[in-house]
């Protein structure tokens, strides 16, 4: 396969899960989340077609799956799939970029196997559904998704630390948990200069490198730490 071929296709299986994922969806709006003219996209819908692949065009609307040509193997109830989508909308609005396009990503592959009659209904859902506060519009930090990694291979981490005193600070620390208040992602980390546990927001930690280097799992619990965290600051 020649290099060139490979974001188009790429870009025909993306398709085809948000025809899936959606009652009814605009060329303009395909166009617009692959970065592609609308005529890319009358293109690839031809070729989808002619692939086999069921789609029905309503004139002035957009494009739809033909009901009935994919059999879900999970049905949702409706508070599922409502819960689903109330949770993609207040992760929307957390600052981190990674996590962000990972929750997208993951409901719109599970809404693209909702019963057709619901995909409507998750759409509507989605528009009316606002989470509030005095967070900030810019995504602030990257490394939400690399961190859980490391936290789930007990892989250490080298980080580029900015503190709320502008004080810079390069530390390998062994990640152990987060947790997150008033909208920011915090990381419960071993620091190994100060040999001890030590909180780091995330949006502060300015570079992030996965090193090539394991640790021994502590024998630590959150109900412990949070335990020994107040003791240590009543």
């Amino acid at each position: 396969m020649e290099e060139k071929e490979k974001p188009r296709l790429s870009r025909l299986t993306a398709i085809i899960t948000q025809l899936q994922s959606k009652r009814i969806i605009t060329a303009k709006q395909l166009a617009e989340r692959h970065n592609v003219s609308i005529r890319t996209i009358y293109r690839d819908i031809r070729t989808l077609e002619k692939s086999g692949i069921p789609i029905v065009t309503e004139e002035g609307k957009g494009y739809s799956i033909m009901e009935g040509y994919h059999l879900p193997p999970v049905l949702f109830t409706e508070k599922e799939a409502n819960a689903l989508i109330t949770v993609e909308r207040l992760l929307v609005n957390n600052k981190d970029q990674s996590l962000t396009e990972s929750v997208s990503s993951a409901i719109e592959k599970i809404k693209a196997i909702l019963r057709y009659s619901q995909k409507g209904n998750a759409d509507l859902l989605a528009e009316r559904i606002i989470f509030g506060g005095h967070q900030k519009e810019e995504k602030t930090s990257n490394n939400l998704m690399q961190i859980q990694s490391a936290i789930i291979h007990f892989q250490v981490l080298k980080i580029n630390y900015l503190s709320s005193q502008k004080k810079r600070t390069t530390r390998n620390i062994e990640p152990f948990a987060i947790y997150s208040i008033n909208g920011n992602f915090l990381l419960i980390a071993f620091c190994r200069i100060r040999n001890d546990f030590r909180v780091f927001r995330i949006d502060y930690i300015e570079t992030l490198i996965t090193l090539d280097e394991t640790f021994t799992p502590h024998n630590m619990t959150m109900q412990k730490y949070f335990e020994d965290y107040v003791q240590k600051y009543p």
